[in-house]
């Protein structure tokens, strides 16, 4: 019996051992997604400049696309109707959320389009556990997007960049929900090869016109290695961590991406944070932390 009791100990132990390793490896791949995203976003300054969001959004869109393609190698003709309709909408939804960012980025602080796009992550976490009191936590991020958008002097950036990065946090919520349907539906990277081929499509119409005249050999060369950055890298690690951690777990660990955009912004932008915006970047942050905390 004793030798049985301290067998069964032992598989629980293992268990909780795996269990805790699978949240643990997709935590780490979510902090190396927001690196990634945050400082290609911030590399990308000078390209959004010479294509403009749309166009430089569609030239990241198409070569992660094309590259993607070229290593899952897709079977496009052997999927069902319900993995084409999951592959249709999460690919539209990274085409909008996408071209929305970039628009944001080009008129409003890195950190704080990304304080903004945050609120779609924290909405999914907190719906995910139930809203009750944990409402409280949407509202203190709220309060830091605000401390965020005043360098203490005035209000910073514009409405069209502020709008901007709510439709793109809108899109990021939705992407956070399908990526975990799409995951689970295709084999491998399949899904994620199969969405971006869509959201290449999608974008083609808004930024191919404005891209195509201006890019020659070095803009190919630049495109390809900033669509590894943004957005194939990430999506490939975000698609895999939510094998990995649930839903909720994943948008609220995301969470931190706004601190991640500051020294982004800082680093490669020379975008300074007053304290102000400090303080609001730690109720960003804070607010997540209080999220993880009251949902376990």
């Amino acid at each position: 019996m004793e030798e049985r009791a301290n067998a069964g100990a032992g598989t629980l132990t293992a268990e909780a051992s795996t269990a805790f390793g699978g949240v643990a490896t997709g935590g780490l791949m979510c902090l190396l997604s927001m690196s990634s995203i945050q400082f290609g976003a911030a590399l990308s300054s000078s390209v959004i400049s010479t294509y403009g969001p749309a166009g430089a959004s569609w030239l990241r869109l198409a070569f992660a696309a094309i590259i993607l393609a070229l290593v899952v190698r897709p079977r496009i003709v052997s999927y069902n109707r319900a993995q084409w309709t999951s592959a249709l909408v999460l690919g539209a939804t990274t085409a909008l959320m996408t071209i929305s960012f970039f628009a944001s980025i080009e008129r409003i602080p890195l950190g704080l389009a990304v304080a903004i796009d945050f609120l779609g992550p924290l909405s999914v976490a907190t719906i995910g556990y139930g809203l009750s009191r944990r409402l409280i936590w949407p509202l203190i991020a709220a309060l830091g997007v605000l401390a965020l958008a005043h360098d203490g002097e005035g209000w910073v950036g514009d409405i069209g960049g502020i709008l901007f990065a709510l439709g793109a946090g809108t899109g990021w919520a939705i992407y956070i929900v399908l990526t975990k349907k799409i995951g689970a539906s295709f084999k491998g990277l399949e899904g994620l090869s199969m969405s971006l081929m869509v959201a290449a499509l999608v974008a083609t119409p808004f930024g191919f016109a404005g891209a195509m005249p201006k890019l020659d050999a070095y803009g190919l060369i630049e495109m390809a290695g900033l669509a590894i950055l943004v957005p194939l890298l990430p999506y490939t690690l975000e698609l895999i961590a939510l094998r990995r951690m649930p839903t909720a777990s994943f948008g609220i660990l995301m969470s931190l991406e706004p601190a991640i955009a500051a020294l982004a912004g800082f680093v490669i932008l020379a975008q300074p944070m007053t304290l102000l915006q400090m303080a609001g970047t730690a109720l960003v942050v804070a607010a997540s932390a209080g999220a993880t905390f009251s949902a376990r």
